[in-house]
């Protein structure tokens, strides 16, 4: 069989640099010309521990379709200067095919990158922006770029003009003679892989990062209050509401740290208002408590932990899925919640606004698992359907009549029970962490346990979930299972599989938690063989799926920790194995 290559018309390219180079401006230059000549995009970026300064790569993938993973290699590699870029080099992969373009005034190619085969060019970039009063090297290096991959360089100018021209006009024509030098210099730099044509006029298309969709999603779905303390990577969510909220009637909050945070949307949510937190794997560590409390006194809010490398303080700027066993098992007790993860940048939006649906329907805790890939890279995409979660807690409306108690925790036969808001005549109760009766009393009974117990359970197992459950797609006796950023390399995978002649079945969970057994057997209905692919080290969500699911008896895994992506030539590669 061969093995079949990628989004048709694709380009992957990198550019770095050392702190102040300019990359990721460059990069983002790039990103908003390639979309106003129509063009989808990915962009993610690295940078070391230090998370802001020093050292950075901007990783970029544009195609004239939708893409939402990495490729497998880097096919063209800028580097304005190669202050420590061998800290990139694992994930900046070159073949024989791959294009450098180096400043040879800035040192040699590192030999970790030279030693790959890729064809070495030489730019000048800091001697040409030289010639021109303002120049900046990161511009003659988005010129160059734009002529060799067939980007108008008459668009990227007019981008510049977008964002600088009114700002200042001297910086515009220093960036504009800048770009145009450096397509020029390109000419004489032989050809590489070029941008595929666009199909008909361009569909329109948004421009987020994942943070920001979540946020977005967050206002959509009703939220009306945040608390939070800023942590990477997450902290883009919190900018984003800290605007928005106020637009919308709401109230943002930074707290002094993730207790307060956690406590604070648990109030917020009681007092009437639906709630949001975002942090990363630190910070739900620290909310475990607060989250049992609102599991036992039945308060909706949701947490989105956009998972980063760990244990402790790990690698705060790197992308890992091992928040899954704490998310799905960390509170002490037998304390049911919700657990969700969006399956792309774009579904961060629906599955957040889906998250406070399910909080407030079920008036239950939600945690929300992202990570550093999904929540700070950058998509062009088409424009997201316009959903309805707008979740309506179930609340007492009126006084209760006099003599009549309210029994805040009934046992209904949803699990479901009237929640009052502060301040409703005859309708005082209790809310914490004590187990109770059902109209709040403190309790210690045996059937008052076992009672709310099951209370809790039945209104998450019994909610109907529909098809948000998972995105399954495709069909064959193979299945690939995995969550999160994983999805879009699978996706990928997949296309190459079936073009070489081996069909399988791609299942991604959206909802985690609670499990639902019976879908879950007729996504798998036909299944023979499983291939699970996770960024755990451990492989988490290969045992979850084994301990929760009756999963077929032969089972792959692709497994590691972070922070090197998993990418969908090394998921193609074992398809086409297993389907042999």
């Amino acid at each position: 069989m061969t093995q079949n290559k990628g989004v048709s018309g694709s380009v992957s390219l990198a550019m770095c640099g050392s702190g102040g180079a300019g990359v990721m401006t460059a990069a983002n230059m790039l990103l908003d010309a390639a979309a106003e000549a129509g063009y989808y995009a990915l962009f993610g970026r690295s940078s070391g521990p230090q998370i802001r300064g020093g050292e950075a790569a901007a990783i970029v993938r544009l195609s004239p379709e939708p893409v939402t993973s990495v490729d497998d290699t880097t096919e063209i590699l800028l580097a304005i200067d190669w202050q420590n870029v061998q800290r990139f080099a694992a994930e900046l992969p070159l073949d024989k095919n791959s294009v450098i373009i180096t400043d040879p005034t800035q040192g040699e190619v590192p030999e970790v990158m030279a030693k790959s085969g890729a064809r070495i060019v030489e730019l000048h970039m800091k001697d040409l922006a030289k010639e021109i009063p303002g120049g900046r090297a990161n511009m003659i290096a988005l010129g160059a770029v734009a002529q060799l991959i067939g980007l108008s360089v008459d668009t990227v100018c007019e981008v510049l003009g977008q964002s600088l021209k009114k700002k200042r006009a001297d910086a515009y024509e220093a960036s504009v003679a800048a770009v145009k030098k450096g397509a020029e210099a390109a000419l004489s730099m032989g050809t590489t892989k070029q941008l595929g044509k666009l199909a008909g006029e361009p569909a329109k298309r948004w421009s987020i990062t994942g943070n920001e969709a979540a946020a977005l999603g967050a206002v959509r779905g009703g939220v009306r209050f945040c608390a939070a303390y800023p942590i990477t990577p997450a902290t883009e969510i919190l900018e984003y509401l800290s605007s928005a909220l106020p637009k919308v009637g709401g109230t943002f909050v930074q707290a002094e740290d993730e207790l307060a945070s956690i406590n604070m949307c648990v109030g917020g949510s009681f007092g009437g208002a639906a709630s949001i937190t975002a942090t990363a794997g630190p910070g739900l560590s620290l909310m475990i408590e607060a989250l049992g409390m609102a599991t036992a006194s039945e308060t909706p809010v949701v947490v989105v932990d956009v998972q980063r490398g760990g244990p402790s303080t790990g690698i705060p700027t790197k992308s890992e899925q091992s928040d899954l066993n704490i998310a799905l098992y960390g509170l002490h007790g037998d304390g049911p919640h919700l657990v969700v993860a969006p399956t792309s940048i774009g579904d961060c939006l629906l599955t957040t606004q889906w998250a406070v649906h399910l909080a407030e329907m079920t008036q239950t805790p939600c945690i929300v698992l992202s990570d550093q890939s999904l929540g700070q890279s950058r998509t062009i995409m088409p424009v997201p359907a316009d959903v309805a979660f707008v979740g309506k807690r179930l609340t007492v409306t009126e006084a209760l009549p006099e003599g009549q108690v309210y029994k805040r925790y009934a046992n209904t036969a949803s699990g479901v029970s009237p929640m009052a808001i502060p301040g409703t005549p005859g309708c005082q109760y209790t809310a914490d962490g004590l187990e109770h009766t059902e109209t709040g009393l403190p309790s210690s009974q045996a059937n008052d346990h076992s009672t709310q117990q099951d209370k809790r359970l039945r209104k998450l197992t019994g909610f109907e979930y529909g098809d948000m459950w998972a995105t399954i797609e495709g069909e064959g006796d193979i299945a690939v299972m995995c969550w999160g950023s994983c999805v879009g390399a699978a996706r990928e995978a997949i296309a190459r599989a079936a073009a070489d002649g081996v069909k399988a079945k791609l299942i991604a969970p959206r909802l985690l938690y609670p499990t639902r057994p019976e879908v879950m057997a007729k996504a798998l209905a036909g299944v023979k063989k499983v291939l699970v692919v996770e960024l755990s080290h451990l492989g988490q969500f290969h045992r979850y799926l084994k301990g929760e699911y009756d999963l077929p008896a032969e089972i792959q895994q692709i497994k590691r920790g972070g922070p090197l992506p998993i990418r969908p030539n090394e998921i193609h590669s074992r398809l086409l194995s297993m389907g042999k």
